[in-house]
């Protein structure tokens, strides 16, 4: 069974969010289905919550596998 392939975006707007979201950093997203529909991302932002953003605010990036569990290990 293949592992659970970790989603992450680069923030490019931060207008209405600034101290939530910080412009051209890395955020994780966490599925959610609702959410997409409605053209949303969950996302982990500063607080270390997970709240809703319009989908416009990100660019998805694709990481190598290594890249990726050490962008997870180093949010631990």
């Amino acid at each position: 069974m293949k592992a659970r392939e970790h989603q992450f975006v680069v923030c490019i707007c931060n207008e209405e969010n600034p101290a939530s979201l910080e412009l051209r950093k890395l955020y994780q997203v966490i599925p959610d289905g609702k959410a997409a529909k409605l053209h949303l991302l969950r996302i982990i932002d500063e607080s270390g919550e997970d709240y809703l953003y319009p989908e416009g605010y990100f660019v998805p990036v694709k990481l190598p596998q290594a890249a990726g569990r050490a962008v997870l290990r180093a949010a631990q």
